[in-house]
């Protein structure tokens, strides 16, 4: 329990932001009564492939859904992988999410049923419920033995703990205590700038200081406040209270935490390797005790694997079978392929996916975009990767991403960026855009150019060209 609780800590640690191929995505841009909006919460177009996701959406919210699979099917760059990371955002942090290639499934240094099985783990999630002793009150001074800079109605962030020794005045409406503090308490207090008039709670066994607010009857003494400034009432009753907390962790963090003499540290040497199926086997037994004690439930998330129709027969069929398991999450594939060869068999089907798995899925398709939404889509991205372009720029690539595809012309984006930086430029015009165009082909481009000339190349061959057949089989 211990290191679950350290594990369900160290997420509060702040997060990289880097800008990628779906980081403008913060939702599926619904209303109130899930009907989609034509550019909403980075998502732009595919109107009825978004109703349809958000309906999917309300029946995971309710539970409604679990071991069930849903398809989303359509031509490349026509936003599948947006829906999946749509519906991700969508749901929130509590709610786990795991995403795969499934190409990256074989090159995993595992079986592939486990590593399907990793990945369905990944996506079930647990939370444990467990009582803890909290102090929460307001602040009315915080005064510190030896200070270097601060006064007596705070701490300055960052400021070094060691050593020092201070003393913290709490109050509720009903009392007011004093307690003495110690260096890292010290340090915490500093790290989240607590000032007099916030309201805080202080966990007794961890340490961890969490600012709930400022206080409404301190509203008055500060002229002015930040816009994101979060007023509370001032706590009632006793000053320590028990409450009940919850620590979110997935089925597969806690089989790497019992399989690996590390324990909790294994998590982040990044090779997992094979579990034991005995060691599984006890903890679901386990986590069965604790559901029944009331102590943890079983929240099913979402597992998305992309490129699906990359899976074989032998995969197909425990997907079948694990969609039948009473902990299954829910699962989301996504294909760009028509009717193709099944991998591992000699059976050509819908998407490469065999009919008896095709008939549990609900399957969504996309469209082609429009100019206008391709239009639309290049402004979201412009400002994500923080390139201003002018209108002319903007029409230019608007035609590109139309006659070549949407992928293609998001790319020239950075490209133009610094191709108008090099010439001095503030804003990316067409001679920016035209100049990356020439310098990088598209698909078209790309495959006539082998076609003109295929001849220069290692182990050329042209359908239907009989001279070229000869120089393979010699």
């Amino acid at each position: 329990m211990a290191e679950l609780k350290r594990l369900s800590e160290s997420r509060d640690l702040t997060r990289i932001e880097r800008i990628g191929a779906h980081s403008h995505i913060r939702g599926l841009g619904l209303d109130s009564s899930i009907e989609a909006r034509d550019a909403s919460e980075g998502m732009v177009g595919q109107l009825p492939a978004r109703r349809a996701a958000g309906l999917i959406l309300q029946l995971i919210r309710q539970g409604k859904i679990a071991g069930r699979a849903v398809l989303l099917a359509g031509q490349p760059g026509t936003g599948k992988t947006a829906l999946a990371m749509g519906i991700a955002k969508s749901l929130g942090a509590e709610t786990p999410f795991a995403s795969v290639a499934a190409s990256e499934l074989f090159s995993l240094d595992l079986s592939k049923t486990e590593a399907l099985t990793q990945a369905f783990r990944r996506a079930i999630g647990v939370r444990i419920k467990e009582e803890a002793e909290i102090i929460e009150g307001e602040v009315v001074e915080i005064s510190i033995d030896r200070p270097v800079s601060a006064g007596s109605s705070g701490i300055p962030s960052g400021a070094t703990a060691a050593g020092k020794t201070g003393r913290l005045t709490l109050k509720t409406t009903d009392m007011e205590t004093v307690y003495e503090l110690g260096g890292k308490m010290i340090e915490a207090l500093g790290k989240e700038k607590v000032q007099s008039g916030d309201v805080i709670a202080l966990d007794k066994a961890s340490g961890k200081v969490t600012k709930l607010g400022r206080s409404i009857g301190r509203s008055r003494d500060y002229d002015a406040v930040g816009a994101h400034t979060k007023f509370v009432k001032c706590p009632e009753g006793e000053l320590q209270k028990r409450k009940e907390v919850m620590h979110c962790v997935t089925l597969h963090e806690i089989d790497v935490i019992n399989s690996r003499t590390q324990g909790f540290l294994a998590l982040f040497t990044g090779d997992t390797g094979e579990i034991r199926a005995e060691v599984r086997e006890q903890i679901d037994t386990k986590v069965a005790e604790w559901r029944e004690e009331g102590k943890a439930e079983i929240v099913p998330g979402v597992l998305f694997i992309d490129e699906v129709h990359m899976l074989d027969i032998e995969c197909f069929s425990f997907l079948n079978r694990a969609l039948e398991n009473d902990m299954a999450p829910i699962l989301v594939i996504a294909t760009n392929r028509g009717i193709t060869t099944i991998r591992g068999t000699n059976y050509r089907s819908p998407h490469g996916i065999p009919s008896d798995f095709l008939d549990r899925l609900l399957i969504i398709t996309t469209q082609p975009y429009t100019a206008e939404e391709i239009r639309k889509i290049l402004d979201i991205r412009c400002e994500e990767e923080d390139v201003e372009m002018s209108a002319e720029g903007k029409d230019l690539l608007t035609k590109i991403g139309t006659e070549t595809s949407l992928r293609y012309a998001i790319q020239l984006i950075t490209s133009a960026g610094l191709a108008c930086q090099k010439r001095k430029g503030k804003v990316v015009e067409m001679e920016d855009i035209s100049r990356v165009y020439h310098l990088f082909l598209d698909v078209k481009r790309s495959t006539q150019f082998l076609i003109d000339s295929q001849s220069d190349y290692m182990f050329s061959e042209v359908q239907g060209d009989s001279d070229g057949d000869d120089a393979m089989q010699s």
